[in-house]
């Protein structure tokens, strides 16, 4: 069991996600959270449960890409446990964002768990801006793949990004 014997920093926020693509509801979630937190770490995941369309690297590019302009906010790849990266990074709340109801039992279930190999990491849900929470990475590349305009969806260095991907014959 991961153990950590002291609290990392409250002002230092880890959000975690595979990231694939970005969209603008997680543009949205990151950019509000600059403002409460000292810091935010953006934190691109592995996923073994999904596999993405874009590589680590690119996804990692891309993030930063679109949210370059805040100086708070710091985009890094990982790989395993979250509880180990969040202590690796000094950040005190991992932040999730909620977008329907049924994202709500999933989340709880994750954070009752983080909450369990270390108590002092809180768990913190932003709701999604209301304008965005009907979109999803999966909804985004479903409608790039069968042609439709993604422009309103995600910013525009991932709309040229899933173009590439998809005339690559690797979308």
């Amino acid at each position: 069991m991961t153990t950590h014997n002291s609290p990392g920093d409250p002002k230092v926020a880890l959000y975690p996600g595979t990231f694939d693509p970005i969209t603008k509801g997680h543009e949205d979630l990151i950019r509000r959270a600059s403002r409460l937190f000292d810091e935010v770490v953006v934190a691109v995941a592995v996923s073994a449960q999904k596999t993405p369309w874009f590589p680590r690297q690119e996804r990692t590019g891309l993030v930063e890409r679109v949210v370059g302009d805040l100086p708070n906010v710091r985009v890094v790849a990982f790989e395993g446990l979250l509880i180990d990266f969040v202590h690796e990074q000094g950040a005190g709340v991992i932040l999730r964002g909620l977008r329907a109801i049924s994202d709500f039992e999933y989340e709880f279930q994750m954070a009752s768990m983080n909450r369990k190999l270390d108590e002092y990491v809180e768990t913190l849900f932003l709701m999604t801006g209301e304008s965005y929470t009907y979109l999803s990475s999966g909804l985004v590349r479903e409608i790039a793949r069968l042609g439709g305009d993604i422009s309103s969806f995600v910013h525009p260095e991932v709309v040229a990004g899933l173009k590439r991907r998809l005339e690559s014959g690797e979308g």
